[in-house]
């Protein structure tokens, strides 16, 4: 019973923040995810009870709160520990994964474009050969048995540019592991990370067939910018043909997630890409998704924050589905990288793990053997024992969402004390304050 509970059954929540927002405050709380939008009378009593251990007095004088406060995790059965509950999710949503495999391909780390701020290191010659394609299949056939519990098998194409390769290689492997997954009852999918430049009616049809989960291109702000970023040479630019081969995608009811990239540069002509999709039928949109993202070399841009919100309002009032993204739910939705269902497989049959840092061969992190088995090396293994480590990130409210950052920076900040948002508590409940505004659809 919740009811007649003396101080000495409960606690505060270790994972509660606070943040003022218009006349009132938000209540969250990171382990369960909920929200308590309060005045500041109810604050005030909150605070009262919590700075004296009180509750059964709260409980006397407001039931109703003290059964939200409790039945939304804010306030906690003293012997429950709530970091260990932290623990067993990642446990369970990293390593214990045994009905879904998720395998990164990169075909290439050539690329026919040469953005600025790309962190991958060009190889014009780099292309995966037919052994490591034969390889790939008998890793498929490894992980795909009759004995296997795996329900989901899943492809993202990265690079370089995926589609360079399309017919050698994208294809050969796409078409074996849909017989091979058909034969076994297994879902296959994929998911296409690309510049959208060589998408075309040919390998648009080809993929027919087979279920595509998404497509993610991106745009790097208006005509004029995002052409003097990537461009095919001095006269020409690639604007109008990524959007046009958007626009066939949709039509061809694939899922597109346009990824506009802005910089404190280019942000200004961001609207006027929501001119150039005004044309797509209503039932195409529904296959169109946009979101806005900073450039990584960007700094200083809080600022800019507002001007984003008002280009997604934009967007929106304009018959397009404009998303808020970047908010972090690095426990229950971590990064594939941190899972161990996951590989990346570089054109050479180098195994990685993050897809967000360059591919040279001193950062892998194992290979693909003859035998289809994946191989891994140390670096690997203290990846998946990297969490928790962090002194900062256990007395921290927000653990539960950013779950220190992924597993690749955990790995990159061995014996420091680090913080991905600077140790800056504002910036941790400006977090909390975008997701309440997200959740509340308030935002804009």
């Amino acid at each position: 019973m919740l009811f007649f509970l003396t101080k000495d059954h409960m606690k505060f929540s270790r994972f509660n923040t606070t943040v003022a927002y218009t006349d009132k405050f938000v209540l969250y709380n990171a382990l369960q995810n909920q929200f308590l939008y309060i005045n500041p009378l109810i604050k005030e009593l909150i605070d009262a009870s919590r700075d004296h251990d009180e509750f059964a007095g709260l409980e006397k004088l407001h039931p109703s709160l003290f059964e939200a406060l409790h039945k939304k995790g804010f306030i906690v059965e003293d012997d429950y520990d709530e970091f260990r509950e932290v623990v067993a999710i990642r446990e369970q949503v990293d390593l214990k994964n045994e009905t879904f495999f998720h395998l990164t391909i990169n075909p290439t780390m050539n690329c026919n474009f040469s953005c600025w701020y790309c962190y991958e290191s060009h190889e014009k010659k780099s292309k995966m050969e037919s052994e490591t394609i034969e390889k790939i299949k008998v890793l498929i056939e490894n992980k795909i048995n009759a004995t296997s519990k795996i329900e989901r098998f899943h492809i993202a194409w990265f690079g370089g540019e995926p589609f360079l390769y399309f017919d050698r290689v994208i294809m050969p492997i796409i078409q074996f592991a849909s017989e091979h997954c058909s034969k076994f009852g297994v879902k296959f999918d994929n998911g296409f990370t690309t510049n959208g430049f060589l998408i075309n009616r040919a390998n648009v049809n080809a993929l027919k067939p087979f279920d595509i989960t998404n497509f993610q291109i991106t745009l790097d702000g208006g005509r004029e910018e995002h052409n003097s970023v990537r461009f095919v040479n001095d006269k020409r630019g690639s604007y109008d043909e990524i959007v046009s081969n958007i626009k066939l995608l949709c039509a061809h009811q694939r899922k597109t997630t346009l990824r506009i990239n802005y910089t404190k540069k280019n942000l200004p002509s961001v609207a006027n890409i929501a001119q150039d999709f005004l044309d797509m039928p209503i039932k195409d949109r529904d296959y169109l998704s946009i979101t806005f993202h900073k450039v990584w070399q960007e700094e200083n841009t809080e600022i800019l924050k507002d001007t984003v919100s008002s280009l997604i309002k934009y967007f929106r009032g304009k018959g397009l589905n404009a998303l808020i993204g970047g908010l972090p739910d690095n426990l229950r939705n971590s990064c594939y990288a941190d899972k161990n269902n996951h590989a990346v497989i570089n054109y050479n049959g180098e195994l990685f793990k993050c897809t967000a840092r360059d591919f040279k061969s001193g950062n892998s992190e194992g290979f693909i053997d003859e035998n289809g088995s994946l191989i891994w090396n140390e670096t690997y293994y203290k990846r998946l024992d990297a969490k928790f480590k962090n002194k900062p990130c256990l007395s921290c409210s927000i653990l539960p969402i950013c779950n220190g950052g992924c597993s690749q920076v955990a790995l990159e900040n061995m014996d420091k004390d680090y913080c991905v948002y600077n140790f800056d508590e504002n910036s941790k409940k400006r977090v909390v304050l975008e997701k309440f505004l997200k959740l509340t659809n308030t935002y804009l």
